[in-house]
Protein backbone atom coordinates (compact mmCIF):
# COMPACT_ATOMS: atom_id res chain seq x y z
CA UNK A 1 0.00 0.00 0.00
CA UNK A 2 1.47 3.17 -1.11
CA UNK A 3 2.16 5.32 1.91
CA UNK A 4 0.87 8.78 2.64
CA UNK A 5 2.89 12.01 2.85
CA UNK A 6 1.21 15.62 3.35
CA UNK A 7 2.24 18.37 1.65
CA UNK A 8 2.03 22.40 2.65
CA UNK A 9 1.91 23.93 -1.44
CA UNK A 10 2.43 27.49 -2.00
CA UNK A 11 0.85 29.20 -5.04
CA UNK A 12 2.55 33.01 -5.62
CA UNK A 13 0.48 35.30 -6.70
CA UNK A 14 1.17 38.94 -7.77
CA UNK A 15 -1.01 41.37 -8.25
CA UNK A 16 -1.65 40.54 -12.07
CA UNK A 17 -2.96 37.57 -11.05
CA UNK A 18 0.62 35.66 -12.45
CA UNK A 19 1.55 32.60 -9.75
CA UNK A 20 5.04 31.01 -9.57
CA UNK A 21 5.70 27.78 -10.91
CA UNK A 22 9.20 25.78 -9.85
CA UNK A 23 11.24 23.11 -11.53
CA UNK A 24 11.83 19.99 -9.22
CA UNK A 25 15.23 19.52 -9.39
CA UNK A 26 17.85 16.69 -9.82
CA UNK A 27 17.91 13.90 -7.53
CA UNK A 28 14.36 14.12 -6.66
CA UNK A 29 11.48 12.44 -7.66
CA UNK A 30 10.21 13.37 -11.30
CA UNK A 31 13.26 15.96 -11.55
CA UNK A 32 12.42 18.18 -14.16
CA UNK A 33 8.57 18.50 -14.22
CA UNK A 34 7.08 21.58 -13.10
CA UNK A 35 5.07 22.08 -9.83
CA UNK A 36 3.63 24.60 -6.88
CA UNK A 37 6.67 25.17 -4.61
CA UNK A 38 6.09 23.04 -1.09
CA UNK A 39 7.36 20.50 0.79
CA UNK A 40 6.47 17.65 3.37
CA UNK A 41 4.64 18.88 6.63
CA UNK A 42 6.50 17.24 9.65
CA UNK A 43 5.22 15.53 12.20
CA UNK A 44 3.94 17.72 14.89
CA UNK A 45 3.65 20.19 12.11
CA UNK A 46 0.79 22.59 10.87
CA UNK A 47 0.11 22.79 7.19
CA UNK A 48 0.75 26.72 7.67
CA UNK A 49 4.26 26.42 9.67
CA UNK A 50 5.34 23.65 7.22
CA UNK A 51 4.56 26.27 4.20
CA UNK A 52 6.52 29.03 5.90
CA UNK A 53 9.53 26.55 6.60
CA UNK A 54 9.58 25.40 3.12
CA UNK A 55 9.14 28.78 1.79
CA UNK A 56 11.77 29.73 3.64
CA UNK A 57 14.36 26.66 2.97
CA UNK A 58 13.53 25.94 -0.51
CA UNK A 59 12.82 29.68 -2.02
CA UNK A 60 14.65 31.97 0.53
CA UNK A 61 11.26 33.77 1.25
CA UNK A 62 9.05 34.13 4.13
CA UNK A 63 4.99 34.27 3.44
CA UNK A 64 3.46 37.38 5.03
CA UNK A 65 -0.20 37.34 3.70
CA UNK A 66 -1.30 33.58 3.51
CA UNK A 67 -4.78 32.17 2.51
CA UNK A 68 -5.96 28.28 2.83
CA UNK A 69 -7.69 27.17 -0.14
CA UNK A 70 -8.01 23.40 -0.91
CA UNK A 71 -6.64 19.90 -0.27
CA UNK A 72 -6.28 17.56 -3.06
CA UNK A 73 -5.27 13.88 -2.95
CA UNK A 74 -3.40 12.25 -5.97
CA UNK A 75 -2.03 8.76 -6.00
CA UNK A 76 1.77 8.74 -7.93
CA UNK A 77 2.52 5.72 -9.09
CA UNK A 78 5.93 4.19 -9.18
CA UNK A 79 8.25 4.74 -11.43
CA UNK A 80 12.16 4.40 -12.24
CA UNK A 81 13.12 7.18 -10.14
CA UNK A 82 10.54 7.65 -7.33
CA UNK A 83 8.19 4.98 -4.98
CA UNK A 84 4.64 4.79 -5.14
CA UNK A 85 3.13 7.33 -3.15
CA UNK A 86 -0.34 8.57 -1.82
CA UNK A 87 0.32 12.89 -1.00
CA UNK A 88 -2.39 15.03 0.35
CA UNK A 89 -1.91 18.44 -1.02
CA UNK A 90 -2.70 21.36 1.30
CA UNK A 91 -2.69 24.44 -1.25
CA UNK A 92 -2.77 27.77 -0.11
CA UNK A 93 -2.03 31.52 -1.71
CA UNK A 94 0.64 33.66 -0.66
CA UNK A 95 -0.35 37.00 -1.95
CA UNK A 96 2.51 38.81 0.30
CA UNK A 97 6.05 37.82 1.34
CA UNK A 98 9.19 39.10 2.59
CA UNK A 99 12.83 38.46 0.98
CA UNK A 100 13.89 38.17 -2.83
CA UNK A 101 13.51 34.65 -4.95
CA UNK A 102 15.97 32.38 -4.52
CA UNK A 103 16.93 29.03 -6.33
CA UNK A 104 18.32 27.45 -3.13
CA UNK A 105 17.92 23.47 -4.37
CA UNK A 106 18.91 24.43 -7.58
CA UNK A 107 15.44 24.67 -9.11
CA UNK A 108 14.05 26.99 -12.26
CA UNK A 109 11.31 29.23 -11.65
CA UNK A 110 8.50 30.48 -14.20
CA UNK A 111 6.22 33.15 -13.52
CA UNK A 112 3.11 31.97 -15.52
CA UNK A 113 -0.11 33.55 -16.73
CA UNK A 114 -3.36 31.81 -15.91
CA UNK A 115 -4.55 31.29 -19.28
CA UNK A 116 -1.18 31.16 -20.73
CA UNK A 117 0.75 28.03 -19.33
CA UNK A 118 4.39 27.98 -21.44
CA UNK A 119 6.62 25.25 -19.38
CA UNK A 120 5.85 21.51 -19.17
CA UNK A 121 5.48 18.95 -17.85
CA UNK A 122 3.59 19.70 -14.79
CA UNK A 123 3.31 17.58 -12.19
CA UNK A 124 0.01 15.66 -12.70
CA UNK A 125 -1.93 16.54 -9.30
CA UNK A 126 -1.39 20.27 -10.27
CA UNK A 127 -3.32 19.88 -13.22
CA UNK A 128 -6.97 20.80 -12.07
CA UNK A 129 -5.03 23.24 -9.95
CA UNK A 130 -4.21 25.13 -12.70
CA UNK A 131 -7.72 25.15 -14.62
CA UNK A 132 -8.79 26.44 -11.50
CA UNK A 133 -6.92 29.44 -11.55
CA UNK A 134 -7.48 30.06 -15.15
CA UNK A 135 -10.93 31.30 -13.73
CA UNK A 136 -11.03 34.47 -11.80
CA UNK A 137 -12.20 34.75 -7.95
CA UNK A 138 -15.54 36.24 -8.85
CA UNK A 139 -18.23 35.60 -11.27
CA UNK A 140 -20.89 38.18 -12.04
CA UNK A 141 -24.33 37.16 -12.92
CA UNK A 142 -26.44 40.02 -14.80
CA UNK A 143 -29.41 41.60 -13.30
CA UNK A 144 -30.77 43.54 -16.28
CA UNK A 145 -34.13 42.47 -15.13
CA UNK A 146 -34.20 44.49 -11.75
CA UNK A 147 -31.99 47.57 -12.91
CA UNK A 148 -32.75 48.11 -16.53
CA UNK A 149 -30.75 47.67 -18.99
CA UNK A 150 -29.12 51.29 -19.02
CA UNK A 151 -28.14 51.09 -15.60
CA UNK A 152 -26.89 47.66 -15.72
CA UNK A 153 -24.36 48.87 -18.75
CA UNK A 154 -23.22 51.52 -16.86
CA UNK A 155 -22.30 49.25 -13.64
CA UNK A 156 -20.90 46.70 -15.99
CA UNK A 157 -18.48 49.14 -17.62
CA UNK A 158 -17.49 50.22 -14.21
CA UNK A 159 -16.90 46.07 -12.83
CA UNK A 160 -14.55 46.05 -16.17
CA UNK A 161 -12.38 48.55 -15.53
CA UNK A 162 -12.24 47.38 -11.81
CA UNK A 163 -10.68 43.59 -13.53
CA UNK A 164 -14.21 41.54 -14.05
CA UNK A 165 -13.32 38.64 -16.03
CA UNK A 166 -16.03 36.62 -15.91
CA UNK A 167 -19.72 37.15 -16.63
CA UNK A 168 -23.06 35.34 -16.81
CA UNK A 169 -25.60 37.20 -18.92
CA UNK A 170 -28.99 35.17 -17.16
CA UNK A 171 -31.60 37.33 -18.38
CA UNK A 172 -34.69 34.63 -19.20
CA UNK A 173 -37.38 37.38 -19.41
CA UNK A 174 -35.60 38.13 -22.79
CA UNK A 175 -37.12 36.81 -26.10
CA UNK A 176 -35.09 36.02 -28.71
CA UNK A 177 -34.57 39.41 -29.93
CA UNK A 178 -34.42 41.43 -27.01
CA UNK A 179 -31.41 38.93 -26.12
CA UNK A 180 -29.72 38.79 -29.23
CA UNK A 181 -29.46 42.76 -29.06
CA UNK A 182 -28.43 42.87 -25.06
CA UNK A 183 -26.04 40.14 -26.60
CA UNK A 184 -24.40 42.27 -29.29
CA UNK A 185 -23.55 45.50 -26.46
CA UNK A 186 -22.79 43.01 -23.32
CA UNK A 187 -20.38 41.56 -25.83
CA UNK A 188 -18.94 44.15 -27.35
CA UNK A 189 -18.10 46.41 -24.08
CA UNK A 190 -16.28 43.16 -22.59
CA UNK A 191 -14.31 42.08 -25.97
CA UNK A 192 -11.56 45.01 -24.97
CA UNK A 193 -11.21 43.72 -21.21
CA UNK A 194 -10.73 39.97 -22.25
CA UNK A 195 -13.86 39.69 -19.58
CA UNK A 196 -15.10 35.84 -21.13
CA UNK A 197 -19.04 35.86 -21.25
CA UNK A 198 -21.08 33.10 -20.89
CA UNK A 199 -25.29 32.68 -21.34
CA UNK A 200 -27.49 30.87 -19.59
CA UNK A 201 -29.25 28.87 -22.30
CA UNK A 202 -28.48 26.48 -24.18
CA UNK A 203 -25.57 25.91 -25.81
CA UNK A 204 -26.64 25.94 -29.59
CA UNK A 205 -27.63 29.59 -28.49
CA UNK A 206 -24.75 30.72 -26.73
CA UNK A 207 -22.73 29.80 -29.78
CA UNK A 208 -25.25 31.37 -32.27
CA UNK A 209 -25.47 34.68 -30.42
CA UNK A 210 -20.99 34.76 -30.01
CA UNK A 211 -20.57 33.67 -26.63
CA UNK A 212 -17.20 32.46 -25.49
CA UNK A 213 -19.00 30.26 -22.81
CA UNK A 214 -22.71 28.75 -22.00
CA UNK A 215 -24.11 28.43 -18.35
CA UNK A 216 -26.45 25.50 -17.91
CA UNK A 217 -29.49 25.53 -15.14
CA UNK A 218 -29.64 22.46 -12.89
CA UNK A 219 -32.14 20.66 -15.32
CA UNK A 220 -30.69 21.05 -18.13
CA UNK A 221 -27.23 20.15 -16.77
CA UNK A 222 -28.67 16.72 -15.53
CA UNK A 223 -29.51 15.43 -19.17
CA UNK A 224 -26.13 16.16 -20.74
CA UNK A 225 -24.21 13.13 -21.74
CA UNK A 226 -20.97 15.24 -22.84
CA UNK A 227 -19.31 18.65 -22.09
CA UNK A 228 -20.14 20.88 -24.88
CA UNK A 229 -17.42 21.31 -27.53
CA UNK A 230 -15.98 24.55 -28.28
CA UNK A 231 -17.69 26.52 -25.43
CA UNK A 232 -16.45 27.34 -21.45
CA UNK A 233 -19.00 25.91 -19.64
CA UNK A 234 -20.70 26.39 -15.93
CA UNK A 235 -24.00 25.21 -13.99
CA UNK A 236 -26.00 25.64 -11.53
CA UNK A 237 -26.07 23.26 -8.77
CA UNK A 238 -28.11 22.79 -5.60
CA UNK A 239 -27.11 19.02 -4.50
CA UNK A 240 -24.66 16.72 -4.22
CA UNK A 241 -26.02 14.29 -7.48
CA UNK A 242 -25.58 17.90 -9.44
CA UNK A 243 -22.09 18.68 -8.02
CA UNK A 244 -21.35 14.84 -9.23
CA UNK A 245 -22.91 15.32 -12.20
CA UNK A 246 -20.82 18.60 -13.25
CA UNK A 247 -17.56 16.83 -11.72
CA UNK A 248 -18.29 13.86 -14.29
CA UNK A 249 -18.96 15.98 -17.32
CA UNK A 250 -15.56 17.96 -16.56
CA UNK A 251 -16.97 20.99 -16.56
CA UNK A 252 -14.81 24.11 -16.62
CA UNK A 253 -16.83 25.77 -13.13
CA UNK A 254 -19.68 25.36 -11.36
CA UNK A 255 -22.51 27.32 -8.66
CA UNK A 256 -23.30 25.66 -5.46
CA UNK A 257 -26.12 27.52 -3.81
CA UNK A 258 -27.60 29.04 -1.90
CA UNK A 259 -24.96 29.49 0.60
CA UNK A 260 -25.93 31.93 2.65
CA UNK A 261 -29.98 33.67 2.70
CA UNK A 262 -30.65 35.84 -0.03
CA UNK A 263 -33.12 38.99 -0.59
CA UNK A 264 -35.16 36.85 -3.21
CA UNK A 265 -35.52 33.73 -1.04
CA UNK A 266 -35.05 35.31 2.69
CA UNK A 267 -37.11 32.52 3.81
CA UNK A 268 -34.68 30.26 2.98
CA UNK A 269 -32.07 29.49 5.22
CA UNK A 270 -28.78 28.65 3.19
CA UNK A 271 -26.55 25.47 3.17
CA UNK A 272 -23.67 27.91 5.95
CA UNK A 273 -20.36 27.47 4.93
CA UNK A 274 -19.57 24.56 6.95
CA UNK A 275 -22.04 22.15 4.51
CA UNK A 276 -20.81 24.14 1.85
CA UNK A 277 -17.41 23.07 2.69
CA UNK A 278 -18.34 19.45 2.97
CA UNK A 279 -20.74 19.54 -0.31
CA UNK A 280 -16.92 20.63 -2.22
CA UNK A 281 -14.88 17.55 -0.56
CA UNK A 282 -13.10 15.75 -3.08
CA UNK A 283 -14.61 18.09 -6.37
CA UNK A 284 -11.85 18.97 -8.39
CA UNK A 285 -14.05 21.73 -10.41
CA UNK A 286 -13.75 24.88 -9.64
CA UNK A 287 -16.41 25.69 -7.34
CA UNK A 288 -18.30 29.25 -6.79
CA UNK A 289 -20.04 30.11 -3.96
CA UNK A 290 -23.82 31.61 -4.79
CA UNK A 291 -26.46 33.10 -2.32
CA UNK A 292 -26.17 35.79 -0.25
CA UNK A 293 -22.92 36.69 -1.18
CA UNK A 294 -20.46 39.59 -0.83
CA UNK A 295 -17.08 40.63 -1.91
CA UNK A 296 -15.90 40.29 1.47
CA UNK A 297 -16.87 36.62 1.14
CA UNK A 298 -14.35 35.73 -1.42
CA UNK A 299 -11.74 34.60 1.54
CA UNK A 300 -14.19 32.85 3.38
CA UNK A 301 -15.15 30.86 0.08
CA UNK A 302 -11.57 30.11 -0.76
CA UNK A 303 -10.90 28.72 2.54
CA UNK A 304 -14.02 26.83 2.20
CA UNK A 305 -12.37 24.59 -1.33
CA UNK A 306 -14.07 26.93 -3.80
CA UNK A 307 -12.82 28.99 -6.19
CA UNK A 308 -14.66 32.41 -5.30
CA UNK A 309 -18.02 33.39 -5.32
CA UNK A 310 -20.50 34.66 -7.54
CA UNK A 311 -22.83 37.30 -7.37
CA UNK A 312 -25.93 38.63 -9.34
CA UNK A 313 -27.17 41.98 -6.88
CA UNK A 314 -24.07 43.16 -4.68
CA UNK A 315 -21.60 43.22 -7.77
CA UNK A 316 -23.49 45.99 -9.13
CA UNK A 317 -23.91 48.26 -6.25
CA UNK A 318 -22.74 51.48 -6.61
CA UNK A 319 -20.85 52.46 -3.50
Amino acid sequence: MAKLVQVAVAILIRPNGDYLLASRPDGKGWAGWWEFPGGKIETGESPEHALIRESQEELGITPTRIQPWIKRRYDYPATHDAEAKTVLLHFFFVSEWQGELQAREGQQFAWQHPQKLNVSPVLPANAPIMQALSLPSVYAISNVQKMGEHTFLQALRKQLDQGLQLLQIRELQLDESNLSQLSTKVLSLCAPYDCRCLLNSSPEQALQLGYQGVHLNSQRLMTMITKPDNLLTGASCHDAEQLQKAQDLKLDCALLSPVLPTSSHPEASGLGWEKFSEMLNGLEIPIYGLGGMRPEHVSQAQASGARGIAMQRAIWIQP
